[in-house]
Formats: structure tokens, C-alpha cells, sequence
């Protein structure tokens, strides 16, 4: 695919791309905290182990090369799952899901071409399969009666979060493909960065990722300064001491009197630290 983005409409289109990608890179946390129990903590947590294993498993699947959507990969609305410890998180992954996946089926029917027709054996005018099977193009779930709990096909849905928020970003920036898609109309965008820009803060406030401020229990273990955690949207974590520059601990070629990152695990170190010394 080559991306060619309108020009008059590129700035909306990159940051609804922007906020797409930040969706899907944070749905395996979002997914992960389902499954836990809330938890006042900072900063917080993330889950590298439980990505690891996401793509581990997409591996195995891709090596059995199913001929049918797998199971794992199903809308959560389609599926059996235990009962979740965090309803919150829950709650909002059911909410992004149906919004994104809504969403790519009211662009699809604005820009991609219907399936071309052909002809069989006996000149009977079919579909054509090979453009239907398109891996490019978007399908839309399928019901035999109304209603989500009737469905015969979940379509592209089948393939999870992260391929719909993958098709979105492409059709905001007006990658082409073949004659597959038209450009998106400028109205259809700002729906498209509207609800990226909505899913993205739903997202990160069930992660407790949208800017907050939570003043630490513990104090500084260098200085005995008062220590602050903060959030931003899409940003790093950093927690400041309220010393600021005039902070002993070692700066080690970051800002003194701040901790962000990858840095904050030598904080996490000098916290351990203090909490085994006996009491004085």
C-alpha cells in the first residue's frame, strides 16, 4: 500500500491515525487488566509479559494457518470468557470495540468497491470470489434475525481490535489499493478522528493513563523530599521530587530531582532499598 493523503485533510487524518495506533498498541494492557482486580498503585502497570505472550500465540496460530478466524481473536461480545475481576476495564473494552468496529463498517460502505461481478461455468453472473476474499477489503458481521447474538458471520470483526483500528488508520490517510478504496470524504474523516480521539481517552482513563497527579506515600529516599506521580495521554510516566534540582540521588545523566520511564526502576530500587532498613 502507498499512502497518499489528501492534503487539505491531512492534518486530521494523521492524528486520527495517531490515536488509532495508540489504541491498539495499548488494547493488550486494557485487555490484561480485565482479568485483575483494581488497584490504587502508581505508576500504572504494564504488562510486556502478557504481549510477549499475545504475539507468542499469534505465531502458533499463523504456523497452523487456519482456514477460519480463531477464536481469541473474536469481538468480546461474541465471546465466552471468565468473569472478569475489573468490570471497568471491561466495560470500556466492550465500548472501543463496538465503536471502532461501527465505525469501519459506516467508512466501508463510503469508500471500497463493491465485490466486481463474474460469471460461472454455465454463464450465471456470481460474485467475484477472488475479489471478495480481498485481504484488503472490510466485511461487515452478517445476522440471521436482528441483533448481535444471532450473528452467522462476525465478518472482519473476527479479526480483532487491532486489524479494524490497521484499516481505519489506512483509510484515514487514503492508502491505496489497487481501485479497492475511494478517498474518504472530508466529513467521514472528522467521524473517523472523532471517535479515534474518543476511543483513545477511554482507553487510557481505564489505565489510569490520562493525565493524573497522585502524590506518593513514600518520600524521596535520598533527600526525604515529597514525591509526586504523573500521567500523560500517550506520554511516560515520570514522578518529580519536590526538591527538584537540589535532590541527592544520582542523576545518572537524567534531569535531577525526576524520575521517567525506563529511569523510574532506580527509584523503585532506592523505595525497596528504604523499606528493608530497620527501623531506627
Amino acid at each position: 500500500m502507498t499512502t497518499t493523503p489528501a492534503p487539505a485533510a491531512s492534518l486530521v487524518a494523521r492524528r486520527a491515525a495517531v490515536d488509532l495506533a495508540a489504541v491498539r498498541e495499548q488494547w493488550g494492557d486494557l485487555l490484561a487488566a480485565i482479568g485483575r482486580r483494581p488497584a490504587a498503585e502508581w505508576p500504572p502497570r504494564e504488562c510486556a509479559g502478557f504481549l510477549d505472550q499475545l504475539a507468542a500465540d499469534d505465531r502458533a496460530e499463523d504456523d497452523e494457518q487456519p482456514t477460519e478466524a480463531v477464536v481469541g481473536r473474536l469481538p468480546l461480545l461474541l465471546r465466552e470468557h471468565p468473569a472478569p475481576l475489573n468490570l471497568d476495564a471491561l466495560d470500556a473494552a466492550i465500548e472501543v470495540e463496538r465503536e471502532l468496529f461501527d465505525l469501519a463498517d459506516a467508512v466501508a460502505g463510503h469508500v471500497q468497491r463493491p465485490i466486481r461481478p463474474a460469471r460461472d461455468s454455465r454463464g450465471r453472473s456470481i460474485p467475484d470470489q477472488a475479489d471478495a476474499a480481498d485481504p484488503a477489503r472490510w466485511h461487515t458481521a452478517t445476522h440471521r434475525d436482528a441483533g448481535a447474538a444471532s450473528a452467522a458471520s462476525a465478518g472482519s470483526r473476527a479479526f480483532g481490535l487491532h486489524w479494524a483500528a490497521m484499516w481505519l488508520e489506512g483509510r484515514a490517510l487514503d492508502e491505496t489499493y489497487g481501485d479497492l478504496f475511494t478517498p474518504i470524504p472530508a466529513l467521514v474523516l472528522d467521524q473517523v478522528a472523532a471517535v479515534a480521539r474518543r476511543a483513545r481517552r477511554t482507553v487510557e482513563r481505564a489505565l489510569g493513563r490520562d493525565g493524573r497527579t497522585t502524590a506518593l506515600a513514600e518520600a524521596c529516599p535520598w533527600c526525604g523530599g515529597s514525591l509526586t506521580g504523573r500521567t500523560r495521554p500517550g506520554g511516560e510516566p515520570v514522578v518529580v521530587c519536590s526538591a527538584g534540582e537540589a535532590c541527592s540521588a544520582p542523576a545518572d545523566g537524567r534531569r535531577r530531582g525526576e524520575w521517567r520511564g525506563a529511569e523510574l526502576v532506580a527509584l523503585w530500587g532506592g523505595l525497596a532499598e528504604v523499606r528493608g532498613r530497620p527501623a531506627a
